[in-house]
């Protein structure tokens, strides 16, 4: 302690003469002129007077400087993993997922190193490609709830929006061509099915929705009627689209004017299948 005081104390008088003034009680100086006199408070800070302070405490390091951060991907970088990722999901809907890379980075305007340092590998495509349309499919799904207050008018949007996300790409998380029991995409399917259930179950229980009709049904159709038959280059695909979505949704309604053959497809018969 005495130590420290007198350490203190030399300061001040050192400051006092080289024009800087000592804050009682603080160990700290005010610099006020250009001298180069110091003061020392023990175990704290160093100040001189050129104006820098080095840190010395017992048990502390200095900031970490930007090199240290990690690396954020850069803006470029993130825009081609996008494009890899949206061209797939066209060429998915297109031809299925067995698709050519070369193809896809051709339609994505990258090329194929890009493609393979982002996805190694097709599985890894493919993962990230259902994880993507499953993920804004359920997003329409819970805005056609907020948008719309007849439910079957919720349930006719959502079909709509489903398909212009290309739902279609989702084949292969039924066809099992890849992991669909990791936990990124069981979160999301549950999520997609929740949703989905919703809009049916509403719009059944306003009398609005046939009854002989699941969440399968509704899914299955979707998927067969956004996408052309498999290896079948169909580029104008998209002009009969929302007709026969249309055709399906009066289909749907009540008073049913058909009865349908066989039983209604549930989401355990998907996953069966």
């Amino acid at each position: 302690m005495r130590v420290a005081v007198e350490t203190v104390a030399k300061g001040a008088a050192q400051a006092a003469v080289t024009g800087n003034t000592a804050q009682p009680g603080t160990g700290r100086v005010t610099r006020t002129g250009t001298g180069t006199g110091s003061v020392t408070r023990t175990g704290s800070v160093t100040r001189t007077g050129t104006g820098r302070v080095a840190e010395a405490a017992a048990g502390k390091s200095a900031a970490p400087t930007a090199s240290c951060r990690a690396a954020r991907p850069r803006a470029d970088a993130l825009r081609n993993r996008e494009r890899i990722v949206s061209a797939a999901r066209e060429l998915f809907v297109e031809f299925g997922p067995d698709v050519a890379l070369d193809d896809v980075a051709r339609r994505a305007g990258v090329g194929n190193a890009t493609l393979y340092r982002n996805f190694p590998d097709r599985a890894a495509l493919t993962h990230e490609v259902v994880l993507a349309v499953t993920s804004r499919t359920t997003l329409r799904a819970e805005e056609a709830v907020a948008a719309e207050s007849d439910p079957f008018a919720a349930l006719s949007r959502f079909v709509h929006a489903a398909a212009d996300e290309r739902i279609g790409a989702l084949c292969p998380m039924i066809s099992g061509v890849f992991d669909k029991d990791h936990p990124d995409l069981l979160a999301e399917r549950d999520r997609l099915e929740e949703a989905v259930a919703g809009l049916v179950s509403r719009a059944q229980s306003a009398g609005r929705l046939r009854t002989d009709i699941a969440v399968g049904d509704v899914l299955v159709a979707l998927s067969q009627l956004t996408r052309p038959l498999p290896g079948i280059a169909c580029q104008g695909i998209d002009r009969f689209t929302h007709r026969h979505l249309q055709l399906f949704l009066d289909g749907l309604e009540t008073p049913a004017r058909s009865e349908l053959p066989g039983s209604a497809a549930t989401l355990e018969d998907l996953r069966r299948s």
